[in-house]
């Protein structure tokens, strides 16, 4: 498969030089290649003509190929198309070459022969970060400050002594007040009216 790419590519290029040999005759039989490095893994290179380091206006028949630092994988034959964000002169490719270290050739066949060569590290390329709205955290309380509190002392009452004149009357010895009196009173009298009736007694005998 990549024999026939070259083989179409160098076919090509040969009837591309036939059709227009002027060209060829007025700016010089070579053009000159100049490596300027990668841009996301695809080649670039300026081609100008070798004589006068004019850009070159018509088509380019190039092929790229690359091979791993460890000549373990080989990459291309690609072609060159227009670099639309470089100058006229710019040349790169539509393909790109994977993250590691590549020695790269490209070799012009129309509208002049030119070769150029250069060793190229493609970086790896850390995916972009996915982006969204933030989850709000949820606010962590402050602490609310302690309040020391003063215990209530409460005050101790120490009992007031009665006065002289409030202190509790004493209760009274029984057989002893106005009501003894009276009963004594009541048996003494008694006592004199039974004398007295038993005295007019033995006097009424003895008169009769």
């Amino acid at each position: 498969m990549r024999i026939r790419i070259a083989f179409q590519a160098v076919l090509t290029a040969l009837g591309l030089i036939l059709l227009s040999p002027a060209a060829a005759h007025a700016h010089g039989d070579t053009v000159k290649v100049v490596m300027t490095g990668q841009r996301e893994g695809r080649i670039t290179a300026d081609i100008t003509w070798e004589n006068d380091g004019d850009a070159i206006e018509e088509a380019v028949a190039a092929t790229v190929n690359a091979v791993s630092g460890d000549g373990a994988r080989t990459m291309g034959p690609w072609r060159l198309v227009r670099d639309p964000a470089a100058a006229p002169a710019g040349w790169t490719t539509a393909e790109s070459l994977p993250p590691g270290a590549w020695k790269v050739t490209v070799d012009v066949g129309f509208p002049a022969l030119g070769h150029g060569e250069l060793e190229v590290g493609v970086p790896v390329v850390d995916p972009a970060p996915v982006t969204g709205t933030p989850v709000p955290r949820p606010a962590t309380p402050s602490p609310a400050p302690t309040r020391t509190q003063t215990p209530v002392q409460t005050p101790v009452q120490t009992p007031m002594p009665a006065p002289a004149s409030e202190a509790p009357a004493q209760p009274a010895e029984p057989g002893s007040g106005p009501a003894l009196w009276w009963t004594t009173a009541g048996v003494v009298a008694t006592a004199l009216a039974g004398a007295a009736v038993g005295i007019l007694v033995r006097r009424r005998r003895a008169r009769g």
